[in-house]
């Protein structure tokens, strides 16, 4: 097989696995989605790195002490699904905008294997359908157990805990105030900071 240094070198109607991931050496991000390559958005606005930088340190600061780790983008999120014959088989690759892992045994040196306990994504003109939809349903169905969707241009964080093996509600934050973390009680991070100045 060809070295893969191109996007354009690959067949965007085939289905791919990790395996075959891990041989390209692009420049371009990708994901991959249930085996499908889909090209990352351009670097992220401004607004979208201030927030990013913000979540970040709030949640650097909230960790300290825990064996809860967090990881900011570019970080591989490998989720598994398994094949008829009880084979499990990496063909999607995520790489969440933040995540905080609990379990140390998802970790290894190239990233995350399986559903971490809570993901972030900054929503952005160009992945707006693919964070609110594709990803909401793989983070679901994968069992990531908190999903914030962080709004630059509303302003807002809506938040989704699993239940049942569903996401259920549990806030959309526009204003000043204490936003929950069910997945890490006793913490909590105040809306001003994440927004202050966008």
């Amino acid at each position: 097989m060809p070295l893969i240094t191109d996007i354009s070198q690959l067949d965007l109607s085939q289905t791919y696995t990790y395996a075959d991931y891990l041989t390209w050496q692009m420049s371009d991000f990708v994901e991959l989605i249930r085996g499908k390559i889909w090209r990352m958005s351009p670097a992220p606005r401004v607004r979208h790195q201030k927030i990013s930088f913000r979540l970040n340190t709030l949640i650097g600061t909230a960790l300290r002490g825990s064996k809860c780790q967090g990881f900011a983008a570019p970080f591989d999120v490998r989720l598994k699904r398994s094949t008829p014959d009880g084979d499990a088989q990496i063909t999607t690759v995520v790489q969440p905008d933040l995540c905080v892992i609990c379990d140390p045994t998802k970790l290894d040196e190239l990233g995350c294997v399986g559903a971490p306990d809570w993901i972030i994504e900054i929503l952005s003109p160009g992945s707006m359908g693919h964070d609110s939809k594709t990803k909401f349903d793989l983070y679901e169905e994968n069992g990531v157990q908190e999903y914030w969707m962080v709004d630059p241009g509303l302003k807002n964080i809506v938040v989704w805990v699993l239940a049942e093996g569903e996401y259920q509600i549990r806030g959309e934050f526009f204003a000043p105030g204490l936003v929950a973390v069910h997945t890490l009680p006793g913490v909590a991070l105040e809306w001003e900071e994440i927004f202050e100045g966008i």
